[in-house]
C-alpha cells in the first residue's frame, strides 16, 4: 500500500476534470468533493471512483463536463433546478448553497434538483450545512440495486440519506448512510481488493446470497442482482425499513422536481445504448437560531454525543463511536499520512493520466 497526500489528489482531479473539458472552478469543486470522502475514510465513493464513475462517463458523452445550473422554479424558501445533465458534485454544492442562503435569510431552506449526475458523498452537503451553523440534510436517488422487501429484483437505488448537526466539539454529527444494507460502491471497493462480501448484503434472483464481488456487479448490470434493504432480507431483521426509507428517499428525490425514478435511472435507453441517468437530489437547510440560541443548541448536541460514548460498553468493546467521529478521526490521520492507493486504484489513475497526457507522477512511482 502507498500513500499520496491529499493536495497532490487534489490537484491532479482538478486537472484531469479540465482536461476533459470541465470549467476550472467546477473541476476544483467535484476534485474537492471527491477527496473529501477518501479524507474521512470512505474509499466507496472517493479516488476509486474518479475514473470509472465520471472521467470515463464524460468521454463517453454519458455526462456534460459544463454544468448549467438552471432554476426552474423558486421562493423565498424553496426552489427547484435542473442540472441538465451536469456534474452532480457542481449541482450539489450549488444547490446546498442555496439552501443555506434561504436559511439564514428565512430560518429553513429546502432545493430539489433534477437531471443530475452522481454527486459523491451526500456527507459533503451535509457539512456544509453544519459548518455554517445550520442543520443540513439530503438525499439522491441512484440507479437501480435495492430489491423491495419479500422481492429480488433491484428497483431502488441504495439513496442515501444524510444529516449533518453543528456541535460544540471539533467536528459535527455526520449520520450519511445507504438505505441498503451495503451499497455499490463498497461492492466495487471488495472486488479492487479481491475480498469477498458478508453475507447478506446481495441477493440473486432466488433470492439467495451471493458473496462474489465481481457476481454481484454484473449481477446488478442484468438485473439478475440485488441489494439488501437496510435491515437485511425479509422481516425478521427489519428489512421492510431500510425499504421504506429508500421509498422515502426516491420520492423526494423525483417527485418534487418532476424528475426521473426507478428503472429510468438505470443509464439504459430502451434500444440497449447508454444514457444520460437523470438523478435526482434534494437538499435541506435549517437554521437553529430560528428555533434556540446556537451556542445553546451546539453544547446540547455535544452533550448529548459525549453521554453516549460515555455510556456503558458491551462485554470486549474498546470504546462507543457517535456518526462523524470515525470520520473526523481519519482525517487527522489522513492530512498527515495521505490517502491509501491500493494497485488497482494506482492502475486507474495512470491510466486517466497516460489517456489525457498529463504531466503528473504519482508518489508510487518515485520509488
Amino acid at each position: 500500500m502507498t500513500y499520496e497526500t491529499i493536495e497532490r489528489m487534489q490537484q491532479f482531479m482538478t486537472e484531469a476534470f479540465i482536461a476533459v473539458g470541465t470549467p476550472p472552478s467546477d473541476a476544483l469543486t467535484c476534485a474537492k468533493v471527491l477527496i473529501e470522502s477518501d479524507k474521512r475514510g470512505i474509499e466507496s465513493h472517493g479516488v476509486g471512483r474518479f475514473k470509472p464513475i465520471y472521467i470515463d462517463r464524460i468521454k463517453e458523452g454519458i455526462i456534460n463536463p459544463v454544468t448549467k445550473f438552471e432554476i426552474v422554479r423558486e421562493s423565498p424558501t424553496t426552489a427547484v433546478v435542473d442540472g441538465n445533465n451536469g456534474m452532480g458534485h457542481v449541482v450539489g454544492v450549488k444547490s446546498m448553497e442555496m439552501a443555506i442562503e434561504k436559511a439564514q435569510k428565512y430560518g429553513m431552506g429546502m432545493v430539489a434538483a433534477r437531471n443530475s449526475n452522481h454527486y459523491g458523498i451526500a456527507g459533503y452537503y451535509a457539512i456544509m450545512a453544519a459548518n455554517a451553523g445550520l442543520i443540513g440534510i439530503t438525499g439522491t436517488n441512484a440507479r437501480p440495486s435495492i430489491a423491495p422487501t419479500f422481492g429480488v429484483e433491484n428497483m431502488l437505488g441504495t439513496n442515501p440519506l444524510c444529516i449533518g448537526i453543528p456541535t460544540d466539539e471539533d467536528f459535527p454529527f455526520v449520520i450519511d448512510c445507504a438505505t441498503s444494507i451495503s451499497q455499490r460502491g463498497k461492492v466495487e471497493h471488495y472486488a479492487r481488493i479481491g475480498k469477498e462480501m458478508p453475507k447478506g448484503w446481495v441477493i440473486d434472483s432466488e433470492g439467495n446470497s451471493v458473496t462474489d464481488p465481481n457476481a454481484a456487479l454484473a449481477g446488478f448490470d442484468s438485473g439478475t442482482c440485488a441489494l439488501s434493504p437496510l435491515g437485511g432480507i425479509g422481516e425478521e431483521l427489519a428489512g421492510y425499513k431500510g425499504f421504506g426509507y429508500a421509498t422515502a428517499v426516491e420520492i423526494l428525490s423525483a417527485a418534487l422536481q418532476s424528475g426521473m425514478f426507478l428503472k429510468d435511472l438505470a443509464g439504459i435507453a430502451p434500444n440497449g445504448t447508454k444514457r444520460p441517468y437523470g438523478l435526482g437530489h434534494f437538499f435541506i437547510a435549517v437554521d437553529v437560531n430560528a428555533f434556540t440560541d446556537a451556542a445553546e443548541f451546539k453544547k446540547t448536541s455535544g452533550d448529548i454525543l459525549r453521554a453516549l460514548r460515555a455510556s456503558t460498553l458491551a462485554a470486549g468493546g474498546e470504546r462507543i463511536y457517535t456518526a462523524g467521529e470515525k470520520e473526523y478521526l481519519a482525517y487527522l490521520e489522513r492530512k498527515e499520512r495521505g490517502i491509501p492507493m491500493n494497485e488497482s486504484v494506482q492502475k486507474s489513475l495512470e491510466a486517466v493520466r497516460d489517456d489525457l497526457g498529463l504531466a503528473f507522477t504519482f508518489e508510487w512511482e518515485k520509488r
